[in-house]
């Protein structure tokens, strides 16, 4: 498949639309500027780089899974629309020609509006529409955006396409061609603000993706692009961007400031760099944060070799929260010097969503509305998922089912065939149901939020009890005796519900009054120990056997089976198949928690 290059050729990115002069001379913005004939006065320009990140398909302030207007435990509101409302307001205030508008990646993935255009009525199609989120970064004026890793789900063509309907730069200096190593997309790009005086004010702004995208999506990358890390490749080009003539350097990295990594040792490159950026790379002003999904109104980190501060900010997912990176530069000595650099969010919540925006894509939106809605089947009992963490529910039962169904199928036949299957489920949202009586497409999404496709590898006993030992550190440590409150004893050291594996197939206990890798007992197969020489088949998400959440083993275990199709398509499939959901069919109790082999709670199936 033909990486399209068309938009980058060596080094020339910042020729033609690349390199914009973002206003001409305009009243001053800054304080302390010189008059005419002060000049023992340093003259200085005060300029606003805003910023977003993880916006994940979300343009109107609408939750397609509920089919309603978005509204969390904090009340927050969510969607470009509601963006372009702060970002107007903030060019009013500072001026357009001295602001930019950046963002941090992860854009055409995450709603039912970004998958309808990616798979329904896909923009890849001859003569298809224009992807949502272009239209509506577009409109609102965006400066550059990196890529985050979820641009890479739905394959490289998708995302080229939603590259070629933007009008600004994608930035990606670390995803790079696999054969030559020749950046794929651009690195960076050259923005130019003018001050009151006249002078120019160069703004670089470098895009750093992810590294986890060699794993998390490999069967749309591999053997096509190659992500180096983000430390080794912001050291390759900030030092190019300054010689260059830029004043100030900003990075925004689809990375987050943790400095781990959830794929363990599979790679040599940390997934969440951003903070290593700042510290050991010298020559960076400032760092947009992306993909860690948590809200940084500032941090400053020291930079190792310059003792200089560099200023970190991440907005909070979904276009909950609006970055803002404030700038006063100085002349000096002939040129310009970064005096100070401070940040802060601004809350989408505050305001209404702009008209523009949504007008623009309305009828985009009730399209997807009207997918959503369509009726598939019926279940014969609400399952919710909000004791999926602490309990084996039906909920995460059938997706499991499901799973393994589809598995068992495909391997019919096969030298696999006899090998007993076993299915992994984790719960995306506590909030997620599946309602009594009609079930509809967005149920489906509530239940299964991301574009993860299935396979089947094949593990040992062995490593089936080491998976499930790594999966039960979620857990936190729990002495037997005394009341147990089931909020308290999940997400032990930050695992997120998601990197929480419940294994159908299997009956096995997990001891919470053990420590972490003592805690599975019990294991057995059809009533029988697991033999450590065993051998199953796991139905398996391509995010946990791509190593997403570095789960032993799973990675590097055979392959024997893959499908491109989406796990919640075949959920609908067989929804629309069978007409009915009947807990009675796949309810039943595999797993359960106990201490000191004492249960924790009490569950009957079905319930």
């Amino acid at each position: 498949m033909s990486l399209d290059r068309r938009k980058f050729v060596g080094s020339s990115v910042v020729s033609g639309a690349g390199v914009a002069l973002a206003g001409a001379a305009a009243p001053a913005a800054a304080a302390g500027q010189p008059g005419r004939g002060s000049g023992h006065r340093r003259e200085r320009y005060a300029f606003t780089v805003m910023g977003t990140t993880d916006l994940h398909g979300n343009v109107f302030n609408w939750d397609y899974t509920t089919d309603a207007e978005f509204d969390d435990p904090d009340h927050n509101d969510v969607g470009l629309a509601k963006i372009s409302t702060l970002v107007s307001r903030v060019r009013r205030e500072k001026g357009r020609h001295n602001t930019l508008l950046i963002d941090a990646g992860d854009t055409i993935q995450g709603t039912q509006l970004a998958y309808y255009y990616a798979k329904v009525d896909p923009i890849t199609d001859p003569g298809g529409p224009v992807h949502p989120m272009a239209r509506a970064m577009n409109a609102i004026g965006y400066d550059a955006a990196a890529l985050g890793n979820h641009e890479f789900n739905y394959g490289i063509p998708v995302l080229r396409k939603f590259e070629e309907s933007c009008e600004f730069p994608l930035l990606g200096a670390n995803a790079v061609d696999a054969r030559t190593l020749r950046p794929a997309f651009r690195p960076y790009v050259l923005k130019r603000l003018r001050s009151p005086h006249g002078r120019v004010v160069t703004v670089a702004v470098l895009g750093l993706t992810n590294p986890g995208i060699a794993l998390w999506d490999k069967a749309h990358v591999q053997g096509k692009l190659a992500f180096p890390g983000l430390v080794e490749q912001a050291a390759h080009w900030v030092p190019k961007l300054r010689s260059m003539g830029a004043d100030v350097v900003f990075v925004a990295a689809h990375s987050g400031t943790s400095g781990t990594s959830s794929y363990g040792d599979q790679l040599p490159y940390v997934e969440n760099a951003a903070a290593l950026v700042a510290e050991r790379v010298p020559g960076i002003d400032a760092i947009l944060v992306g993909h860690a999904h948590v809200e940084i109104p500032e941090r400053r980190v020291l930079n190792a070799q310059t003792g200089r501060e560099v200023v970190l900010s991440e907005p909070l997912k979904w276009g909950q929260r609006l970055t803002l990176f404030d700038v006063v530069v100085e002349w000096r000595r002939g040129r310009w010097e970064v005096g100070s650099v401070g940040s802060r969010v601004l809350n989408t919540n505050a305001v209404a969503e702009d008209s523009r925006i949504t007008g623009l894509l309305r009828a985009e939106h009730r399209k997807v509305v009207a997918y959503v809605n369509r009726v598939i089947g019926r279940s014969k009992a609400e399952l919710s998922a909000a004791e999926a963490p602490v309990k084996d529910v039906p909920v995460l039962d059938f997706i499991a089912f499901v799973q393994a169904e589809v598995v068992r199928k495909a391997l019919a036949g096969s030298e696999f065939a006899e090998l007993p299957v076993v299915s992994q489920a984790s719960c995306f949202s506590r909030a997620a149901r599946v309602p009594e009586g009609d079930v509809t497409i967005r149920s489906m999404a509530a239940l299964y939020p991301f574009d993860n496709t299935l396979e089947a590898r094949v593990l040992t006993g062995a490593q089936v009890r080491e998976y499930l030992e790594f999966s039960a550190r979620y857990y936190v440590r729990t002495a037997a005796g005394g009341p147990v409150d089931p909020a308290r004893i999940t997400n032990a050291d930050g695992i997120p519900d998601y990197n929480y594996d419940a294994v159908r197939g299997l009956s096995y206990e997990i001891d919470i009054a053990k420590p972490a890798g003592q805690r599975i007992g019990k294991l057995s197969w059809e009533g029988k120990p697991v033999a450590d020489d065993a051998r199953f088949v796991l139905a398996v998400n391509n995010y946990r056997a791509n190593g997403g959440g570095g789960f032993p083993h799973v990675a590097g275990a055979r392959q024997v089976w893959s499908t491109s199709d989406e796990i919640r398509n075949l959920i609908i499939n067989w929804v629309q198949e069978k007409k009915e959901i009947d807990p009675s069919t796949f309810a039943s109790v595999d797993w359960r928690l106990v201490r000191d082999g004492v249960p924790v709670f009490q569950r009957t199936a079905g319930a």
